[in-house]
C-alpha cells in the first residue's frame, strides 16, 4: 500500500479483507520505527504499530484500534507480516477461550451455576478443570463422560483415584 502524502518516510502499511461468516472484517497496519524517547522506557523496542480492525455485519458495525510494540527488526517482521502475526494470535486467544469458556459451559452449565459469593465460584471453577482434565486424561469427550458418570458414581470414583 503506498504511503499517504504527509506520512512520515519510514511508515509502513498493510491491509487485509476478509469476508466469512456474514461479516465483512477490514485489519489494517501501520508501522513505523520508535521515537528515540520510547527506547529509554522499553528497551529493545524495534518497532511501534497501530492496529485497525474494522468488523461489517448486516445491521451494524464495528471498530477497534490497538497500539502495540515489538521487538522484531522491520527486515525481519514487515507491515504484512506484523498484521498477520496480530491476526494469529487474535485467533489463538478465541481457540483457547472457546476450548476453555465453551466446553465448561456447554458440560457443566456453568453460566447458569448461581453460586456468586466467597471462595465457592473458584472452589466450583477448579473442580470443574480437575474433572475436564480428567476426562482428557482418559481420552473422552466432555459432555458424554459427564453425563455417563452421573448414571455412575463408581465409575467416577475410580477415575479421580486413578488420575
Amino acid at each position: 500500500m503506498p504511503n499517504r502524502r504527509h506520512d512520515p518516510p519510514d511508515l509502513r502499511r498493510a491491509e487485509t479483507v476478509e469476508k466469512a461468516h456474514g461479516r465483512i472484517e477490514t485489519r489494517r497496519i501501520a508501522v513505523r520505527k520508535p521515537p528515540a524517547r520510547l527506547d529509554t522506557l522499553w528497551p529493545g523496542v524495534r518497532q511501534i504499530c497501530r492496529i485497525e480492525r474494522i468488523r461489517e455485519m448486516k445491521t451494524s458495525c464495528e471498530r477497534q484500534v490497538i497500539y502495540a510494540i515489538t521487538s522484531l527488526p522491520p527486515p525481519d517482521a514487515g507491515a504484512a507480516r506484523l498484521l498477520d502475526l496480530a491476526r494469529a494470535r487474535a485467533r489463538a486467544h478465541w481457540q483457547i477461550e472457546n476450548r476453555v469458556f465453551r466446553v465448561k459451559d456447554g458440560t457443566f452449565a456453568e453460566g447458569a451455576c448461581k453460586v456468586r459469593s466467597g471462595a465457592a465460584p473458584l472452589a466450583l471453577a477448579h473442580i470443574r478443570n480437575t474433572a475436564l482434565n480428567i476426562i482428557r486424561k482418559m481420552g473422552g469427550k466432555p459432555k458424554p463422560a459427564r453425563e455417563a458418570f452421573a448414571a455412575n458414581r463408581r465409575a467416577a470414583i475410580q477415575a479421580v483415584i486413578t488420575a
